[in-house]
């Protein structure tokens, strides 16, 4: 086929057209940011385009998901890593003057990538630069910066105290920032409830660009923060945390059963057991394909010691056969990762990057009532002796404890009370080129449609820090009403879905801080 001068000429005309379409808004963004910033020279160092060398490095640091690391995937314009707060102020102001949205990034670990990639025109914050801690062991307080890893912070507190700790996750290289917003539950949540169950101020940007305090906020807004998830209601840059406190020797355990050696039956005791367990044990199932075998394992951390735990396992929970032998006694931060790191070294902690990462896909349920053993012993291995199973892994985590206490209004977090146990569906691969994903994400959904007679209802829960664009998005206009967003959100917040968007309503009125499950205004 042949192109004329004229058509080729109006293709070029139509490209440019959208070349200056972009880089118009960006120029106009650095201007407004040199202006905003009393120190241009310093921001100017802060501030990575797409011509930058150092863009994609910085973009890559913190894609958790490979799924979202390939050439199709929308990247910003630009990327901000600010080193203080005027640094986000100017940048929310910027960004808002110029029709650009937000995405806000602490350690990169949201399941769907919402915190570093829009469809449209934006500009990520990377909070990388903002991990100062200051702890106070006397008062057994902290205030965090949110780009602060789980992993940073951990070491840090551990420095100060072996004796004092956070309910926060065992995966090290989550960031505070979007982890605490969404809830963020760990091995310590039993005993001590969620992350944000112990939050007890923290400093946030909100659209007009000013830090506000818990007083100057309002309750309100406080309440909103702490559970109903990242990218909603401001930037959060601090939060003031309340630690709690850790024996010097606990114990760690781990019972490893096929379904030749009744694992199908061991897991459906496990589930009326393990809610009824004392607050200071937690006992969790994994299910994955070890070895080519179907293999079920019991592990979990008791603040004691074995001998205390044994007897009480053998007690509450003799099928399980826990002897001395399977237990190990140390402390709660060396069992915790133990094995994870070369040499065990805690020192790996503080290595932001350190993992192996995959492709992969999220799903959530909770379970209110006993799974049939038959579930256990034929649905769930079916699934696993398919191909795609060989790379899943099912988490089960008791609820039971302090969650049983603490009402579901407290936070916008409402999986409490009536819970026995939370489902985590994963399954990932390592990135290769001639990887389809897509059959792996089908499984998934298979699976996860199978289980729907067995798990909540009326709403479906899900956890909001498990992201899954699969319930539902917005409608890309910025303008979802409340009824179109509850099909996903009343899952992630069941009744406190109306109090998170009238307060989104209050503060965000005109919806600058959005995604694809943004909170919406009423």
């Amino acid at each position: 086929m042949e192109f004329t001068f004229p058509f080729v000429f109006a293709i070029f005309l139509v490209f440019s057209a959208a070349s200056t379409a972009v880089a118009q808004p960006q120029q106009q963004f650095l201007r407004c940011l040199t202006a905003q910033s009393n120190d241009s020279a310093s921001i100017s160092k802060l501030v990575h385009s797409r011509n930058s060398p150092s863009y994609s490095s910085i973009l890559e640091s913190s894609i958790q998901n490979l799924m979202f690391d390939t050439e199709a995937t929308p990247k910003p314009l630009i990327i901000v890593t600010p080193t203080r707060a005027s640094h986000i102020q100017a940048a929310v102001k910027c960004s808002k003057s110029n029709g650009l949205q937000i995405r806000t990034r602490s350690g990169g670990h949201d399941f769907e990538g919402l915190s570093y990639v829009s469809q449209a025109p934006f500009v990520l914050i990377d909070l990388v630069n903002l991990r100062s801690v200051d702890i106070d062991v006397e008062n057994r307080v902290a205030w965090v910066q949110t780009g602060l890893t789980v992993g940073e912070l951990y070491y840090k507190i551990y420095e100060k105290s072996k004796t004092l700790a956070f309910p926060a996750a065992s995966c090290h290289s989550v960031g505070l920032g979007g982890y605490i917003s969404g809830g963020g539950y760990g091995p310590f949540f039993r005993k001590y409830g969620l992350a944000v169950d112990n939050v007890i101020d923290a400093h946030v940007i909100d659209v007009n660009g000013r830090i506000l305090d818990r007083k100057s906020m309002g309750e309100d807004m406080f309440w909103a923060i702490r559970g109903g998830a990242g990218g909603n209601f401001g930037i959060v840059l601090d939060w003031k945390l309340k630690l709690v406190p850790v024996p010097p020797t606990v114990t760690f355990f781990a019972v490893k059963k096929t379904l030749e050696e009744n694992a199908a039956q061991l897991i459906h005791q496990w589930q009326l057991v393990s809610p009824k367990l004392p607050k200071d044990v937690i006992s969790v199932v994994r299910v994955a394909v070890v070895n080519q075998t179907y293999q079920v394992s019991f592990t979990g951390m008791f603040l004691g010691k074995s001998d205390e735990l044994v007897s009480l396992m053998q007690t509450s929970f003799p099928e399980l056969g826990l002897v001395k032998q399977l237990c190990l006694e140390t402390t709660w931060i060396q069992g915790l990762y133990r094995g994870q790191f070369p040499n065990d070294s805690l020192e790996y902690l503080l290595n932001r990057t350190w993992a192996e990462k995959e492709v992969f896909k999220v799903k959530s349920d909770y379970v209110q009532e006993p799974i049939p053993e038959s579930v256990f012993q034929q649905i769930w291995p079916k699934y696993f002796n398919e191909e795609e199973g060989k790379y899943a892994n099912l988490l089960l985590v008791p609820y039971g404890g302090i969650m049983d206490e603490i009402p579901d209004t407290q936070t916008p977090f409402p999986h409490r009370a009536g819970n026995l146990y939370k489902i985590v569906y994963y399954i990932g691969r390592k990135q290769d080129k001639n990887l389809d994903f897509q059959n792996y994400t089908s499984w998934m959904k298979r699976f996860y449609d199978e289980m729907t007679p067995y798990v909540s209802k009326n709403p479906r829960e899900v956890y909001a820090n498990y992201r899954d664009l699969d319930l539902g998005t917005n409608n890309g206009t910025g303008k979802t009403s409340f009824a179109e967003a509850s099909v996903w959100g009343l899952g992630y917040y069941k009744n406190n879905f109306k109090r998170l968007a009238q307060v989104k309503t209050l503060v965000d009125p005109e919806n600058f801080f959005r995604h694809e499950q943004s909170i919406p205004s009423l």
